[in-house]
Formats: C-alpha cells, sequence, structure tokens
C-alpha cells in the first residue's frame, strides 16, 4: 500500500546549503511532496530578505517535482498544519543538532499530537555545513562555491559587492 504523504522542511536557509539540498532531495525520495517553508525569521538578521531566501531555494530545486517553496510566519507546527503536512523533517549534522532539535520535537510534539518529526543527517561531506559559515566565509571573499548551488553562489557574490558599493 502506497501512502501519500506531505512532508514539511522548515527553516531560515540564509542561504540553502548544499547540506540542506541533500536533506530535501533525500526527504523527496521518501515523501510524496515535500514543501520546503522559509522563516520569515523576524529575531535573525538575515543577509538575504524573505523573498531572495525562497527564490534561491526555488531556483536551487526546480529540478525536484514533488518540492514546493513557500515563506512562513509564526509558530513551524500551524505552517505544516495549514499546509496538511504529517510530517516535519528535520537535519541533524551532529550530537549538539541533535540534543536541540530533539527538544523542538518534544515541544513540536505537545503543540501538535498528529504532526511526526523525521531527522535526517546529511551525506557525511556536507556535515560540517552551516548557513552561518557559508555567510563569513563568502563575506571575507572566500569561495563558497563547493558548498552551494551555483544561483545561491552568485547571490551570495553580488549580496557582498553592493554592500561594499
Amino acid at each position: 500500500m502506497s501512502l501519500s504523504v506531505t512532508a514539511i522542511y522548515p527553516g531560515t536557509f540564509d542561504p540553502l546549503t548544499l547540506g540542506h539540498e541533500d536533506i530535501v532531495r533525500r526527504g523527496s525520495r521518501l515523501f510524496s511532496h515535500v514543501i520546503v517553508a522559509v522563516a520569515i525569521a523576524h529575531h535573525k538578521k538575515t543577509l538575504f530578505d524573505v523573498h531572495e531566501r525562497v527564490s534561491l531555494v526555488q531556483a536551487s530545486l526546480k529540478d525536484c517535482s514533488n518540492v514546493s517553496v513557500i515563506s512562513f510566519d509564526g509558530l513551524v507546527k500551524d505552517c505544516a498544519l495549514n499546509h496538511g503536512a504529517q510530517v516535519m523533517i528535520r537535519g541533524v549534522r551532529s550530537v549538539t543538532d541533535f540534543d536541540f532539535e530533539a527538544q523542538l520535537c518534544g515541544m513540536n510534539k505537545l503543540l501538535a499530537p498528529t504532526l511526526e518529526t523525521v531527522f535526517l543527517t546529511p551525506q557525511a561531506h556536507l556535515q560540517s555545513l552551516s548557513s552561518t559559515l557559508i555567510r563569513e566565509i563568502s563575506s571575507l571573499n572566500g569561495d563558497v562555491s563547493a558548498w552551494v548551488s551555483p544561483s545561491v553562489s552568485q547571490a551570495l557574490l553580488a549580496k557582498h559587492q553592493a554592500k561594499k558599493g
């Protein structure tokens, strides 16, 4: 029996890395539909605004026919339930990530008992990636093209050049 299961993968994605892409692509093979939910993230100072981040995610994952990209504000559980998601995908790179994500999972289970959380680890060569490190390296003129899609790499270059004026 085949089930139609919608999963949601929330995050700030500032910017989307190949580690994020790996999680989405693998999730798209496990679930019938994956929604990448880009958080507006009022609590963070992002390099890219939410519209830019949504566009970059869409460009990077345009070959994934069962993946859609949305932006959201507020609680992840509300976004998930409003879009019919039964599963939340979370990426875990390390024990530190797992500890934090396990706490979030427990709280989300209290807030939305029907929403299951699935943890996926990125491929070994992608586990050291973080958006924070990518932003830092690129702001110092480092080449990040091995860790982000070409569209993200170009957007980072353009954003840093614009800041330098």
